[in-house]
């Protein structure tokens, strides 16, 4: 089994103690977001063949990288590095990320002990407002696949999905934003995939299989038992089970919970409120068997 921590919260970020203390526990409790029933999920070296880290700031759980490896289990990073608007500024869409050039250095790191195949560089999401036109992500992304170089050889990109909260989060920043048509979309991917192939990486595209016919560009598989293998130096079996129609993903369990990451990125698709997340961290007891008290049940909308 294929371990996700996690696509609904950046664990790396803020529960990096819960998840060592779950590892030495050799389990973890989650709630199915769909049912509200609790699982218990094995975290054993046997019952697991491999980790999935998705974060926007890997600072704070560089160490307990160490740990992971330690308890022999392979990995793999899945990083978002846009370099949006962020901070307490008008028009912010990140408000607690860290500069992308300190986040550079994080990967970097990775690549130097376990080498360019543990690292993904997640160009996500791509959204287009007045601030952050077509010729800011040209720009921006050409500047980040250059300090990027040799980190890592893939990049995934997609562009933001009009969720019901996304929508709604937005309008109550105040921030104005456009989906763009299909044929402007695979313009930019192509020049975005041309910058990243300039500099040793190929892009792909994390579920959107309309735009997968843009030069240069193909589909993701952000859990990838293909690159975990190249990673544990073995091979590992999973069957393909994607989330969406068009996902590519191998199947995982993930262990992260809807509205509990308090980065409080505008545009997330998994935080309803980020009042009642940042309430919900406050409460987070790293010695729990739960990532945080009195799940929330329900999908994204």
């Amino acid at each position: 089994m294929i371990v996700s921590a996690s696509y609904k919260t950046d664990i790396p970020a803020f529960y990096g103690r819960w998840f060592l203390n779950r590892l030495d526990a050799g389990f973890c409790m989650m709630v199915n977001p769909y049912s509200g029933k609790s699982l218990r999920v094995d975290l054993t070296r046997p019952a697991v063949d491999g980790f999935v880290f998705w974060t926007k700031n890997l600072g704070p759980f560089l160490g307990a990288l160490d740990g992971v490896a330690e308890r022999g289990f392979p990995f793999v990073v899945q990083h978002s590095v846009t370099g949006l608007p962020g901070g307490g500024l008008p028009g912010a869409l990140e408000r607690s990320v860290p500069d992308w050039r300190v986040t550079v250095g994080h990967l970097a790191g990775v690549r130097d002990r376990w080498g360019p195949r543990a690292a993904v560089w997640r160009y996500d999401p791509i959204i287009i407002t007045d601030a952050t036109p077509p010729s800011w992500h040209r720009a921006t992304f050409a500047a980040l696949a250059q300090a990027l170089r040799g980190v890592t050889d893939e990049v995934t990109a997609s562009f933001l999905q009009p969720y019901r909260k996304t929508a709604r989060n937005l309008a109550a920043a105040g921030i104005g934003w456009r989906d763009p048509d299909r044929e402007e979309k695979r313009a930019l991917l192509a020049d975005l995939a041309e910058i990243a192939a300039q500099e040793g990486m190929s892009l792909t595209l994390c579920t959107q299989p309309e735009l997968v016919d843009a030069p240069g560009a193909s589909a993701a598989r952000c859990v990838d038992a293909g690159r975990l293998s190249d990673v544990a130096g073995r091979p590992l079996a999973a069957r393909e089970k994607g989330n969406r129609p068009g996902c590519l993903c191998a199947e995982s369990r993930d262990i992260g919970d809807y509205d509990s990451c308090p980065h409080g990125c505008v545009y997330c698709y998994a935080v309803a409120d980020r009042a009642a997340a940042q309430r919900r961290f406050a409460q987070h007891d790293p010695m729990g068997a739960f990532l945080v008290p009195r799940p929330v049940t329900g999908r994204p909308s």
